[in-house]
């Protein structure tokens, strides 16, 4: 089978953990073809979508891949297009779920392109508020101040369109820089943040839970360094194996059914404190590491499930 991949350059990528070139190495294991592209190289002729693409070989080596010559294809030619732009979700990328959407029922699209555009990383996981910790969504700095105050004099403020921890901080009111925080964070009222009350048991981890169309591939635990709030893989924190709750299981279950029939098959769940804080679907990490802790190559079973789902014709 033919995999496309639209995703960022493979010369910017960590071989060791990026999620994306678990895919392509998987891809190819399995003795099918990968392509890639940028989402720039999409395009739309006459009411189809097209792309601009190269083949791809990767390899565990310091020259970690092979890109053949540039060609144009019709998505209707590859059997699934996995959309692995990392976010920010701005206009370049809304424009991608846009072309995207010509290719809808001639290929499997992973995530769908409506998915995407609906579930902002932030704000989707208040769909399942009963599930999160208590959250306010505002551009006004002082109901944000207020907010603090109530859920006890810390919460953590983020802003909606960020991604790998990118500008999330603690608030505390009797931190001097609070309100610097939140003006610099909200464009002194003029710009929607995030705040949510501060989790103590962040210390212990931050649990990203890897699903496949609502089922679950495993999870990992993300420790936040002593002298950082945050515990994404890349600012620094370091990963344990871990099992999850009969409550953080419940969580799962729950979310599981919209998940799906939002077409957001391969996704993250960020959970702290049996608390749902994120929902990740654009273009969830962590395989490399859940693959090193289970002993077994997990990208492996997702593509099996991509292959699985185009021989069922279900796309």
């Amino acid at each position: 089978m033919r995999f496309l991949y639209v995703m960022d350059p493979l010369d910017h990528i960590n071989r060791f953990k990026d999620t994306t070139f678990a895919f392509l190495r998987a891809t190819q294991a399995l003795g099918h073809e990968s392509f890639v592209c940028h989402p720039r190289d999409l395009f739309v002729d006459r009411g189809q979508c097209f792309a601009r693409v190269q083949a791809c070989e990767v390899f565990d080596a310091d020259a970690h891949f092979r890109l053949g010559p540039a060609h144009d294809t019709a998505l209707s030619e590859t059997h699934a297009v996995f959309m692995r732009k990392d976010p920010p979700f701005d206009g370049a990328y809304l424009h991608a779920s846009q072309m995207l959407e010509r290719a809808r029922g001639e290929t499997l699209l992973v995530n769908d392109p409506r998915g995407l555009r609906d579930a902002n990383e932030k704000l989707y996981a208040l769909h399942f508020a009963q599930f999160t910790p208590r959250t306010l969504v505002t551009s006004r700095p002082d109901r944000i101040h207020d907010f603090v105050k109530e859920v006890g004099g810390e919460a953590v403020i983020k802003p909606l369109d960020g991604a790998g921890g990118s500008g999330v901080l603690k608030l505390a009111t009797a931190d001097k820089n609070a309100r610097s925080i939140v003006d610099m964070l909200t464009q002194e009222g003029s710009r929607l943040a995030m705040v949510q009350e501060y989790l103590p048991r962040v210390v212990e981890g931050d649990k990203r839970v890897l699903l496949i169309e609502g089922k679950l591939l495993g999870a990992i635990n993300r420790i936040p360094r002593g002298d950082d709030l945050r515990s994404n893989i890349h600012v620094g924190g370091r990963v344990e194996p871990c099992t999850l709750t009969d409550r953080e299981r419940e969580i799962v279950h729950a979310i599981a059914p919209r998940l799906v029939a939002d077409g957001l098959f391969f996704v993250g769940l960020d959970l702290v404190g049996e608390k749902l804080t994120e929902v990740n679907v654009t273009s969830p990490t962590g395989i490399q590491e859940l693959s090193a802790h289970l002993g077994r190559d997990v990208a492996q079973e997702v593509i099996q499930w991509a292959v699985d789902r185009v021989h069922a014709k279900r796309f």
